[in-house]
């Protein structure tokens, strides 16, 4: 399971996602900056940014 907060990228978003795939927290992750953060362009660096961020979780049991 992988997990995105947007705090530790936007101080004070209480946002996050978790998927099994990094590429489906990716895609939540930018539209959420799109949708809730007004971001009309994102960036690599950006990307960049969200990857670095993404955390293995373990599964709720």
């Amino acid at each position: 399971m992988k997990e995105f907060h947007c705090g530790s990228l936007v101080p004070g978003c209480d946002w996050h996602t978790r998927h099994e795939e990094e590429a489906e927290v990716m895609r939540r992750a930018v539209e959420h900056m799109r949708e809730t953060h007004g971001e009309t362009i994102i960036r690599e660096t950006m990307l960049e940014a969200i990857r670095s961020r993404i955390e293995k979780t373990r599964d709720a049991a």
